[in-house]
């Protein structure tokens, strides 16, 4: 038997370890997924890689996995923020999760000037990036930040972490690519864009890298992906 279920828990996993799981996680695996005792399934935790675990013990409100052996060390995405300001509900979650699945460390919702969603629901956002995470193979998940206003964020920001400003003032120019090691952070402005004020002050940043997306200006949760693959390639861990 072959497990191919990939379950995130928020329970440390070990050789041998025993594994509680929630209300939602036994609907999962017996109510959806018809699983019962004696099957398998990878978990993973975010800290300690992927594992091969059994169920031992199947309920309507919870269960029990024995852990059996690591399959999968933990592999840690490169040092990178990617912060986007909230559009439409639907398409936040798709930047979530795609922000998710290629390799971000951290997602960080900013509140811009012309920025229209004024709140976020960061437990929900949070889940969407546990559900990528277990979809694609990954062993670490993003933390989801709550939303944080933009000129408050920069005020204090560390100039060690160089920032990918991708300026839609720069559309139609040569794409450009981000340079430098170090940690980083990718910035993804409103359906609006940025102000005057908000593009100035990120010129005037000598850590911030105002880059191009190509000659046609994007709607934000493409722009998130352009951006991811862009800095990805170039400095990340696709090259």
């Amino acid at each position: 038997m072959t497990a191919k279920i990939r379950l995130y828990v928020e329970h440390p996993l070990g050789e041998g370890q025993s594994v509680p799981l929630s209300r939602e996680q036994a609907h999962y695996l017996f109510g959806v997924m018809r699983l019962g005792a004696g099957a398998l399934v990878l978990a993973f935790d975010g800290q300690s890689g992927e594992w091969l675990a059994e169920v031992t013990q199947t309920g309507k409100r919870g269960g029990l996995l024995e852990v059996k052996h690591q399959t999968r060390p933990l592999h840690m995405p490169p040092d990178l923020w990617l912060m986007f300001a909230p559009i439409k509900k639907a398409r936040t979650d798709f930047i979530v999760e795609k922000a998710a699945e290629m390799g971000a460390a951290r997602i960080m919702p900013v509140q811009t000037e012309f920025t229209n969603a004024g709140r976020i629901q960061r437990d929900r956002l949070q889940a969407h990036a546990v559900e990528a995470a277990e979809q694609c193979g990954g062993t670490y998940v993003p933390q989801v930040s709550e939303l944080a206003r933009l000129d408050r964020l920069l005020a204090g920001w560390d100039d060690a972490r160089q920032i990918m400003f991708c300026d839609e003032g720069l559309a139609g120019s040569t794409p450009t690519r981000p340079t430098g090691g170090g940690p980083w952070g990718i910035l993804i402005g409103p359906e609006g864009g940025f102000s005057d004020r908000e593009r100035g002050r990120l010129h005037a940043m000598e850590c911030a890298q105002a880059v191009s997306l190509g000659p046609r200006i994007l709607r934000a949760d493409t722009a998130a992906v352009a951006a991811l693959t862009l800095w990805q390639s170039t400095l990340g861990d696709w090259r």
